[in-house]
């Protein structure tokens, strides 16, 4: 199957592959760019960052020399960024792969950076740098007790994550407006059974282990420092405790399984919602797939 099958016409299709972590979304998003002639647009929110390859499962070198993708190492490890700046880049990808003939496939496990492309997300301008400063500077406890002081409602967000409650803050608890879907589009979900997939979370993060994630996280602690916005995620996170010599290895990976199957479950809370999507469960006939795009780009391609 090819995506160049015929002529294209003026619409221009965009294919999505969204799930929760640890689902096989890369490999599947890999075999079907070769399939199809597609370039990868990453919605993911740690593969942005440099630095950050072996914890976050980043596709490897080969692979990223085979099929182009864009978004992935495109800022420093402790560089602030927003989705509002996701969006933009995002955005000016997909357009300039499609004014290339090719096909964009936008793959990640990130909600809002998935939501922000489908659903054209209109985000609330940021604070002055001195204020986001300020609140950057204060502790994730004390930017709950200011988000309660000015009667701001955190349940809506999830609170352990310091950028979304300052972002929630700043704009004074008011959220993204959110539009239709994008037109000629097509969601493609992958799903595991839950047992299905703590065994893979277990798996990748023994992976990850035996591939050097300890040193890879000493590097960027001792360069950066442990308020770096990269060593904030999960896989890098639960390392201070382990350098400072108050936690062992074994608890250090442990903790890395736990919080990456609570990430795995917020995640399919977050696309659970959006009834727009078709979910195909691990081990995935290919085969399904493929007829399901095939009938998706044929109103797009006439011979």
């Amino acid at each position: 199957m090819s995506y160049y099958g015929g002529q294209i016409k003026m619409s221009s299709p965009l294919i999505a592959i969204v799930g929760s972590t640890a689902t096989g979304k890369s490999e599947m998003a890999f075999h079907l760019a070769k399939r199809l002639d597609a370039e990868i647009v990453s919605a993911d929110s740690w593969l942005v960052r440099r630095g950050l390859d072996i914890g976050t499962a980043k596709p490897s070198p080969s692979m990223l020399r085979e099929i182009p993708h864009h978004l992935i190492d495109i800022i420093e490890p402790d560089q602030d960024f927003s989705a509002a700046e996701y969006k933009k880049l995002a955005l000016k990808s997909i357009d300039g792969i499609q004014s290339l003939g090719r096909l964009p496939l936008l793959v990640g496990g990130t909600g809002l950076y998935i939501d922000a492309i489908l659903y054209d997300f209109s985000f609330l301008p940021a604070s002055e740098p001195k204020e986001r400063q300020r609140l950057n500077n204060l502790s994730l406890s004390d930017l709950h007790s200011l988000a309660i002081a000015q009667r701001l409602d955190l349940s809506q967000i999830d609170m352990r994550n310091k950028r979304r409650v300052i972002r929630f803050i700043e704009s004074e608890g008011k959220m993204a407006t959110k539009g239709n879907l994008r037109p000629d589009t097509l969601i493609i979900g992958i799903r595991s059974e839950p047992d299905v997939l703590r065994e893979k979370i277990k798996e990748r993060v023994e992976l990850m282990m035996s591939l050097g994630l300890e040193n890879e996280v000493k590097r960027l602690s001792e360069r950066y420092g442990w308020q770096c916005e990269a060593l904030k995620g999960i896989g890098y996170s639960e390392w201070e405790l382990y350098f400072k010599k108050r936690q062992s290895l074994e608890t250090t990976r442990a903790r890395i399984i736990k919080d990456t199957i609570a990430l795995a479950r917020r995640q399919q809370t977050w696309f659970k919602r959006n009834k727009s999507i078709h979910w195909f469960t691990t081990p995935v006939n290919i085969a399904d797939v493929d007829a399901l795009i095939t009938t998706f780009l044929n109103n797009f391609i006439f011979e």
